[in-house]
């Protein structure tokens, strides 16, 4: 299996991301230009995980958000169901497990925070992960999601629709071990709901305090929200 399709059936999209896990990390950066690390920066910040917390780093890939994540101090686990990257990421000191995103294997309320970094648009039911999401976090927990979308400069956003994702999947041809999954990368950038649009399916999942901070001129978003305490 080289790609995806828009449907995301999630044996596929694992496939396709086992196939990209050679080298994922220095692609990405390639790919972005270097933003990435800035992009994952920002998504620490924001997170503001604390020594003595626990954090589940979902769709985490080869673990390096993670280990960002777990330099405060906070207990911070990688959880992905592709096999493929989490053996990409095995070099990383950092608790790993294999995980659908719609059936996680965490019993309710043991993380004080949970965070996705570009592998929510990979989910193809986006608010059940968000309900699951909520499921484990404590009510009080935190949700930061950091994920394309909309560049809000209106001449820049006809370009980056129009051109620059059609020129993705011909750049991955020199830089990924598996360059057809880029054309799913890019389709599946070009449709992805804006930044309020997600806001609202985050708040739908029953989420609350819903807000958004834009990077890089809207090309990537970070959501941030809070489980509502109990009742």
């Amino acid at each position: 299996m080289s790609r995806a399709g828009l449907d995301k059936n999630p044996r596929e999209v694992a496939e396709m991301f086992d196939g990209v896990a050679k080298g994922y990390d220095r692609t990405n950066s390639v790919m972005t230009l270097g933003f990435d690390r800035r992009w994952r920066e920002w998504s620490r910040r924001v997170l503001d995980a604390r020594a003595g917390e626990r954090v589940l780093d979902l769709a985490a890939g080869t673990a390096v958000s993670t280990v960002g994540y777990a330099s405060s101090g906070a207990w911070c686990v990688a959880a992905d169901f592709s096999l493929g990257m989490l053996l990409g990421g095995a070099h990383r000191p950092v608790p790993k497990v294999a995980a659908d995103a719609l059936r996680l294997p965490f019993a309710d309320g043991v993380f004080d925070a949970v965070t996705v970094s570009f592998g929510i648009r990979n989910f193809n039911d986006t608010e059940a992960a968000l309900r699951e999401m909520a499921r484990v976090v404590r009510p009080g927990g935190r949700l930061v999601v950091c994920e394309v979308s909309t560049p809000t400069f209106r001449p820049f956003r006809f370009v980056y629709l129009r051109y620059l994702l059609r020129v993705l999947p011909l750049v991955a041809r020199f830089v990924s071990s598996n360059p057809d999954a880029y054309q799913y990368l890019a389709e599946s950038m070009r449709t992805w709901p804006d930044q309020r649009s997600l806001a609202e399916i985050i708040a739908k999942a029953g989420w609350e305090d819903v807000a958004w901070l834009n990077l890089t001129g809207g090309v990537v978003a970070l959501h941030r929200a809070t489980k509502p305490p109990a009742a």
